[in-house]
Protein backbone atom coordinates (compact mmCIF):
# COMPACT_ATOMS: atom_id res chain seq x y z
CA UNK A 1 0.00 0.00 0.00
CA UNK A 2 1.67 3.30 -1.04
CA UNK A 3 1.09 6.60 -1.30
CA UNK A 4 3.32 8.69 -3.63
CA UNK A 5 2.96 12.41 -2.33
CA UNK A 6 6.86 13.23 -1.66
CA UNK A 7 7.74 11.65 -5.15
CA UNK A 8 5.02 13.49 -6.72
CA UNK A 9 6.45 16.36 -5.25
CA UNK A 10 9.97 15.81 -6.42
CA UNK A 11 8.57 16.62 -10.50
CA UNK A 12 7.11 19.56 -8.82
CA UNK A 13 10.37 21.00 -7.97
CA UNK A 14 11.91 19.76 -11.16
CA UNK A 15 8.91 22.09 -13.13
CA UNK A 16 9.32 24.91 -11.07
CA UNK A 17 12.99 24.90 -11.78
CA UNK A 18 14.83 24.96 -8.20
CA UNK A 19 16.79 22.25 -6.56
CA UNK A 20 14.45 20.73 -3.75
CA UNK A 21 14.46 17.30 -2.25
CA UNK A 22 13.61 14.20 -4.07
CA UNK A 23 11.73 11.57 -2.58
CA UNK A 24 9.17 9.28 -2.55
CA UNK A 25 7.19 7.67 0.84
CA UNK A 26 7.85 4.05 0.95
CA UNK A 27 5.60 1.12 2.76
CA UNK A 28 5.39 -2.74 3.90
CA UNK A 29 1.90 -3.41 2.63
CA UNK A 30 1.77 0.67 2.40
CA UNK A 31 3.72 3.50 1.28
CA UNK A 32 4.15 6.20 3.53
CA UNK A 33 6.76 8.36 5.12
CA UNK A 34 9.43 10.56 4.05
CA UNK A 35 11.90 7.93 2.86
CA UNK A 36 13.28 10.50 -0.72
CA UNK A 37 13.58 7.58 -2.94
CA UNK A 38 14.28 9.81 -6.22
CA UNK A 39 12.78 9.45 -9.66
CA UNK A 40 14.21 11.00 -12.94
CA UNK A 41 13.70 14.78 -13.00
CA UNK A 42 11.55 16.57 -15.42
CA UNK A 43 14.41 17.09 -18.01
CA UNK A 44 15.10 18.21 -21.29
CA UNK A 45 16.51 14.76 -22.60
CA UNK A 46 13.68 11.97 -23.74
CA UNK A 47 14.76 9.58 -21.67
CA UNK A 48 16.20 9.79 -17.96
CA UNK A 49 17.37 7.06 -15.66
CA UNK A 50 18.03 7.26 -12.07
CA UNK A 51 19.43 4.74 -9.09
CA UNK A 52 18.72 5.83 -5.90
CA UNK A 53 20.62 4.26 -2.64
CA UNK A 54 18.80 5.41 0.84
CA UNK A 55 18.03 4.20 4.83
CA UNK A 56 15.67 5.12 7.07
CA UNK A 57 16.37 5.06 10.99
CA UNK A 58 12.89 3.52 11.52
CA UNK A 59 10.35 1.77 8.79
CA UNK A 60 7.68 4.08 9.21
CA UNK A 61 4.18 4.18 7.23
CA UNK A 62 1.13 5.84 8.05
CA UNK A 63 2.18 6.80 10.93
CA UNK A 64 3.11 3.48 12.12
CA UNK A 65 6.75 1.12 12.55
CA UNK A 66 6.60 -1.56 10.33
CA UNK A 67 9.67 -3.49 11.88
CA UNK A 68 10.59 -4.51 15.45
CA UNK A 69 14.02 -3.87 14.92
CA UNK A 70 16.44 -1.02 13.40
CA UNK A 71 15.71 0.32 10.21
CA UNK A 72 15.70 -0.28 6.25
CA UNK A 73 17.82 0.42 3.60
CA UNK A 74 16.13 1.03 -0.04
CA UNK A 75 17.25 0.95 -3.49
CA UNK A 76 15.18 2.42 -6.63
CA UNK A 77 15.75 2.24 -9.97
CA UNK A 78 13.74 4.52 -12.27
CA UNK A 79 12.79 5.37 -15.93
CA UNK A 80 11.19 8.27 -16.95
CA UNK A 81 10.71 8.68 -20.60
CA UNK A 82 8.71 11.88 -21.14
CA UNK A 83 5.54 12.16 -18.74
CA UNK A 84 6.08 7.94 -18.09
CA UNK A 85 7.94 6.74 -15.31
CA UNK A 86 8.20 3.35 -14.27
CA UNK A 87 10.54 2.13 -11.00
CA UNK A 88 11.82 -1.04 -9.40
CA UNK A 89 12.56 -0.40 -5.74
CA UNK A 90 13.40 -3.06 -3.48
CA UNK A 91 14.09 -2.67 0.99
CA UNK A 92 15.72 -4.23 3.05
CA UNK A 93 15.84 -4.21 6.95
CA UNK A 94 19.01 -3.42 8.55
CA UNK A 95 18.34 -5.27 11.66
CA UNK A 96 15.85 -8.03 10.76
CA UNK A 97 14.72 -10.41 8.01
CA UNK A 98 12.71 -8.32 5.94
CA UNK A 99 12.78 -7.95 2.01
CA UNK A 100 10.17 -5.47 0.20
CA UNK A 101 9.54 -5.28 -3.62
CA UNK A 102 7.81 -2.18 -5.12
CA UNK A 103 6.83 -2.16 -9.00
CA UNK A 104 5.37 0.31 -10.44
CA UNK A 105 4.02 2.45 -13.54
CA UNK A 106 2.78 6.35 -12.82
CA UNK A 107 2.20 9.31 -15.50
CA UNK A 108 2.54 12.88 -15.10
CA UNK A 109 0.38 15.81 -16.71
CA UNK A 110 -0.75 19.56 -16.04
CA UNK A 111 -4.69 19.26 -15.37
CA UNK A 112 -4.10 23.65 -15.80
CA UNK A 113 -1.78 26.17 -15.46
CA UNK A 114 0.14 25.56 -11.90
CA UNK A 115 -2.53 22.39 -11.19
CA UNK A 116 -0.42 18.80 -12.02
CA UNK A 117 -1.71 15.78 -11.68
CA UNK A 118 -0.04 12.16 -11.21
CA UNK A 119 -1.65 8.75 -11.74
CA UNK A 120 -0.31 5.09 -11.20
CA UNK A 121 -0.17 1.68 -10.29
CA UNK A 122 2.25 -0.40 -8.28
CA UNK A 123 2.84 -4.26 -7.32
CA UNK A 124 3.86 -4.80 -3.63
CA UNK A 125 5.58 -8.15 -2.54
CA UNK A 126 7.02 -8.24 0.73
CA UNK A 127 8.88 -11.91 2.51
CA UNK A 128 9.43 -12.25 6.34
CA UNK A 129 8.24 -15.00 8.43
CA UNK A 130 5.51 -15.01 6.09
CA UNK A 131 4.79 -13.50 2.45
CA UNK A 132 2.19 -10.09 1.71
CA UNK A 133 1.54 -8.76 -1.52
CA UNK A 134 -1.02 -6.35 -2.68
CA UNK A 135 -2.24 -4.20 -5.86
CA UNK A 136 -2.64 0.20 -5.56
CA UNK A 137 -3.77 2.79 -7.25
CA UNK A 138 -2.61 5.84 -6.52
CA UNK A 139 -3.47 9.45 -7.62
CA UNK A 140 -1.87 12.85 -6.63
CA UNK A 141 -2.87 16.44 -7.06
CA UNK A 142 -0.82 19.58 -6.75
CA UNK A 143 -1.06 23.41 -7.09
CA UNK A 144 2.63 24.73 -7.93
CA UNK A 145 2.22 28.55 -8.53
CA UNK A 146 4.48 29.44 -5.67
CA UNK A 147 7.32 27.41 -4.76
CA UNK A 148 6.93 28.91 -1.10
CA UNK A 149 3.92 27.14 -0.28
CA UNK A 150 2.73 24.20 -2.29
CA UNK A 151 -0.48 22.53 -1.22
CA UNK A 152 -1.30 19.24 -2.55
CA UNK A 153 -3.20 16.24 -1.89
CA UNK A 154 -2.61 12.30 -2.58
CA UNK A 155 -4.90 9.18 -2.84
CA UNK A 156 -3.93 5.17 -2.46
CA UNK A 157 -6.15 2.65 -2.62
CA UNK A 158 -5.33 -1.17 -1.95
CA UNK A 159 -7.12 -3.92 -3.30
CA UNK A 160 -5.78 -6.45 -0.56
CA UNK A 161 -7.47 -4.16 2.44
CA UNK A 162 -10.38 -2.94 -0.15
CA UNK A 163 -9.57 0.64 1.55
CA UNK A 164 -8.16 4.07 1.18
CA UNK A 165 -5.74 6.50 2.49
CA UNK A 166 -5.81 9.99 1.79
CA UNK A 167 -2.80 12.73 2.67
CA UNK A 168 -3.28 16.33 2.39
CA UNK A 169 0.36 18.07 2.63
CA UNK A 170 2.06 21.50 2.93
CA UNK A 171 5.52 22.03 1.47
CA UNK A 172 7.50 25.47 1.76
CA UNK A 173 10.42 25.22 -0.65
CA UNK A 174 13.53 27.58 0.05
CA UNK A 175 16.87 27.61 -1.79
CA UNK A 176 19.87 28.21 0.90
CA UNK A 177 22.64 28.09 -1.54
CA UNK A 178 22.79 27.50 -5.42
CA UNK A 179 23.91 23.50 -3.90
CA UNK A 180 21.69 23.69 -0.80
CA UNK A 181 17.44 23.28 -0.42
CA UNK A 182 15.83 23.25 2.38
CA UNK A 183 12.04 22.06 2.59
CA UNK A 184 9.71 22.51 5.66
CA UNK A 185 6.15 20.35 5.62
CA UNK A 186 3.35 19.19 7.59
CA UNK A 187 0.84 16.53 6.11
CA UNK A 188 -2.26 15.26 7.10
CA UNK A 189 -3.28 11.46 7.03
CA UNK A 190 -7.13 9.82 6.85
CA UNK A 191 -7.27 5.88 6.98
CA UNK A 192 -10.51 4.72 5.27
CA UNK A 193 -10.31 0.86 5.92
CA UNK A 194 -6.39 1.09 4.57
CA UNK A 195 -4.85 0.05 7.98
CA UNK A 196 -7.71 -0.76 10.19
CA UNK A 197 -11.52 -1.31 9.47
CA UNK A 198 -12.84 -0.47 12.89
CA UNK A 199 -11.97 3.58 12.65
CA UNK A 200 -12.40 5.91 9.76
CA UNK A 201 -10.67 9.52 9.77
CA UNK A 202 -7.52 11.23 11.27
CA UNK A 203 -4.80 8.73 11.29
CA UNK A 204 -1.77 11.04 11.86
CA UNK A 205 -0.32 14.73 11.58
CA UNK A 206 3.04 14.55 10.30
CA UNK A 207 5.92 17.13 9.87
CA UNK A 208 10.11 17.50 9.41
CA UNK A 209 12.53 18.84 7.30
CA UNK A 210 13.89 17.98 4.44
CA UNK A 211 17.22 18.51 3.01
CA UNK A 212 19.15 18.17 -0.45
CA UNK A 213 22.54 19.08 -1.70
CA UNK A 214 23.22 18.89 -5.51
CA UNK A 215 27.18 17.82 -5.75
CA UNK A 216 26.46 18.19 -9.36
CA UNK A 217 23.90 18.27 -12.03
CA UNK A 218 23.84 14.43 -11.90
CA UNK A 219 24.25 13.97 -8.17
CA UNK A 220 22.40 14.81 -5.05
CA UNK A 221 22.27 14.09 -1.42
CA UNK A 222 19.51 14.32 0.26
CA UNK A 223 18.70 13.37 4.18
CA UNK A 224 15.04 14.03 6.37
CA UNK A 225 14.40 14.24 9.59
CA UNK A 226 10.48 13.43 10.40
CA UNK A 227 7.98 12.78 13.55
CA UNK A 228 4.60 11.60 13.43
CA UNK A 229 1.69 12.37 15.94
CA UNK A 230 -0.57 9.28 16.21
CA UNK A 231 -4.73 10.02 16.21
CA UNK A 232 -7.53 8.19 15.87
CA UNK A 233 -6.96 5.29 13.89
CA UNK A 234 -3.39 4.69 15.12
CA UNK A 235 -4.40 5.77 18.92
CA UNK A 236 -7.62 2.78 18.56
CA UNK A 237 -5.60 -0.11 17.03
CA UNK A 238 -2.88 0.27 20.27
CA UNK A 239 -5.85 0.24 22.83
CA UNK A 240 -7.58 -2.25 20.87
CA UNK A 241 -3.85 -4.34 21.02
CA UNK A 242 -3.29 -3.48 24.66
CA UNK A 243 -1.08 -1.12 24.24
CA UNK A 244 -0.86 2.25 26.52
CA UNK A 245 2.57 3.44 25.31
CA UNK A 246 3.03 6.68 23.08
CA UNK A 247 2.29 5.95 19.13
CA UNK A 248 4.16 9.31 18.09
CA UNK A 249 7.52 8.06 16.28
CA UNK A 250 10.20 10.30 15.15
CA UNK A 251 12.60 9.04 12.38
CA UNK A 252 15.57 9.97 9.81
CA UNK A 253 16.85 9.01 6.81
CA UNK A 254 19.45 9.78 3.78
CA UNK A 255 19.51 8.96 0.38
CA UNK A 256 22.44 9.31 -2.25
CA UNK A 257 21.33 9.52 -6.17
CA UNK A 258 21.94 9.60 -9.70
CA UNK A 259 20.08 10.73 -12.42
CA UNK A 260 21.58 10.22 -16.17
Amino acid sequence: MATHSVKFMAGILCALGINGISGSALANESIESISNTVLPSQSSEALAVTLDLGWDSQYISQGRNNLQDGGIYWLNTAVQFGNLTTYALVGRGDSQAYTEWNIGLEYGFNIAENLEANLGYQRIEGYSNSRCQDNELFAELAYTAEAWLIPSMSYVYSTEAAGYFVEVSLHSYWNVTEQLSLTPYITQGFDFKYRTEEHDGRNNLQFGLEANYQLSSYMNVSGHISHSIAQGDIEQEATANGDISSQDETYAGIHFAMTF
